[in-house]
């Protein structure tokens, strides 16, 4: 078996069993039985359960990246804020792995929030750049109101998609049955906040801004991939 495929077998495995028991029942034997490789070969990936599992967590973000990049790449306006928020958060529904890292799940994730936290504080504030930065140049095309400071934009988009995923904790028997319905009223209010009135209508402004944008996301996707390689036999 090739290196990064078994390395690929272990990952999925250890996801499925941090979605299924929860950090403080997950062990490296129960990993590596239900990846059909030896308990050594586990550690010739990963030194510890921490790292392996951390990777676990950068493989979660990095799958709704690529999703979030695939929908910009076939439509620009998907770069608009409203539409970016929207997607991510149907993506949020639809994967109880998203669901467990969004929320900080601490019966899945146990104390690897808060390690998460310390180890991937520098990627974190790159991620914080991109979306300033992501908002900066949706505002140079006219896309994105021109009358806030660009922070509490981001702090304003921050807080309203935190408000929609803690909802479905606290109030999900209330919330609209479809998905596709709490999705789009997400995007109404992302859109009424922070979008000019006829952004949704301007595919050509979005389409000048779209390889832009793509190329923010590429990068920070590249940079939590090396993380993720950072993670092996540290």
């Amino acid at each position: 078996m090739e290196r990064a495929e078994r390395a690929e077998r272990i990952l999925r495995a250890a996801e499925e069993l941090l979605l299924a028991w929860g950090y403080g029942r997950v062990t490296i034997d129960e990993i590596a039985r239900r990846a059909k490789v030896g308990k050594g070969t586990v550690y010739l990936h990963w030194r510890t359960k921490d790292a392996l599992l951390l990777a676990v967590v950068l493989k979660v973000q990095s799958r709704g990246r690529h999703r979030q990049l695939a929908r910009m790449r076939a439509d620009p306006l998907e770069v608009l804020p409203s539409r970016v928020v929207s997607g991510l958060f149907r993506d949020f529904l639809g994967e109880p792995a998203l669901r467990a890292v969004h929320t900080g799940d601490s019966d899945t994730l146990g104390r690897l929030n808060d390690t998460a936290k310390q180890e991937f504080a520098e990627l974190m504030a790159h991620s914080d750049r991109t979306l300033c930065r992501h908002l900066e140049v949706l505002r140079a095309h006219g896309l994105v109101r021109a009358d806030t400071d660009v922070r509490h934009q981001r702090y304003t988009l921050l807080a309203l998609a935190t408000g929609f995923v803690t909802s479905e904790a606290l109030h999900g028997d209330r919330a609209p049955e479809s998905p596709e319905v709490r999705a789009g009223l997400l995007a109404r209010a992302v859109h009424c906040a922070l979008e000019t009135p006829d952004s949704a209508g301007r595919h050509d402004a979005a389409a000048a801004a779209a390889p832009d944008v793509i190329a923010l996301y590429e990068e920070l996707t590249e940079l939590s991939e090396q993380e993720m390689d950072r993670q092996l036999r540290r």
